[in-house]
């Protein structure tokens, strides 16, 4: 039997399992990858309700990472909730200093779906500087805008692109929903929805990164990775009337 590879989630603890964590390892599982974790945060949350969040400090997430990486070979990282770009640089180092070739994928959550803000402004030149390292950011629309406000969207991934490959996710494109872009140092590659899902899901965009991870762990080049994750969260998104989705590749 071939051994499974290990994908890591660097994320936030939501209670529900919708999104965050346990999310994550929902789907590395379903992709027959064996998911490892460190938790950035604590939220107090259910599907549809945000009460709070308690952050993990950055001893506390290194005390976490390091036998992580000292026992496994991990080669791809899905990070999600952070407290702030300071702690997001932190743990980019501590990834690239034990491999330079680790394939970071941040999904940059500035929002609840409960519409709990966790994020001011980011200082963009930070941002720009931290990106240099990732593989690859996976901004929403209302991300993509919070993060360059003085920008239209299409625009500031296009120059996000500059620094890291942008996947822009299109749940929120009112104009084609579900439709995705790829950006590549300004090339775009788009990706239509398979159908729109008539129930909304918590969680979906923290879902879809982490099958992009975990897609890229079990070797797939990123358009198949791509194409892959876009089928899962559909079927995801499809599973039930629920805001909390069942989980199958």
């Amino acid at each position: 039997m071939q051994k499974r590879p290990y994908v890591l989630s660097i994320a936030g603890f939501d209670p529900s399992g919708g999104a965050g964590l346990l999310a994550d390892i929902k789907v590395f599982e379903a992709y027959k990858t064996i998911g490892l974790g460190v938790a950035t945060a604590s939220t107090y949350q259910t599907e549809d309700s945000f009460i709070g969040i308690e952050w993990i400090n950055k001893q506390q997430i290194k005390n976490q990472l390091e036998p992580i990486l000292k026992r496994y070979k991990i080669e791809v990282v899905k990070i999600g909730l952070i407290e702030n770009l300071e702690k997001l640089t932190f743990i980019v180092d501590l990834l690239k200093q034990d491999n330079p070739k680790t394939k970071i994928i941040w999904d940059p959550i500035l929002r609840s779906s409960t519409g709990f803000d966790f994020h001011a402004q980011l200082d963009v030149k930070k941002l720009e500087e931290v990106a240099s390292e990732l593989f690859l950011i996976t901004p929403n629309l209302p991300e993509i805008e919070r993060l360059y406000p003085a920008q239209p969207a299409l625009e500031a991934a296009q120059h996000l692109s500059g620094f890291c490959k942008v996947y822009l996710k299109g749940g929120h494109n009112v104009e084609a929903i579900g439709k995705d872009s790829l950006i590549e140092k300004g090339k775009y590659t788009s990706y239509n929805a398979r159908k729109i899902a008539p129930y909304p899901k918590h969680g979906s965009g923290c879902i879809l990164s982490a099958a992009l991870a975990a897609g890229l762990t079990k070797g797939y080049p990123l358009h198949k990775a791509i194409l892959k994750g876009k089928k899962y969260v559909t079927n995801v998104l499809h599973s039930n009337k629920t805001l909390l989705g069942y989980h199958k590749l």
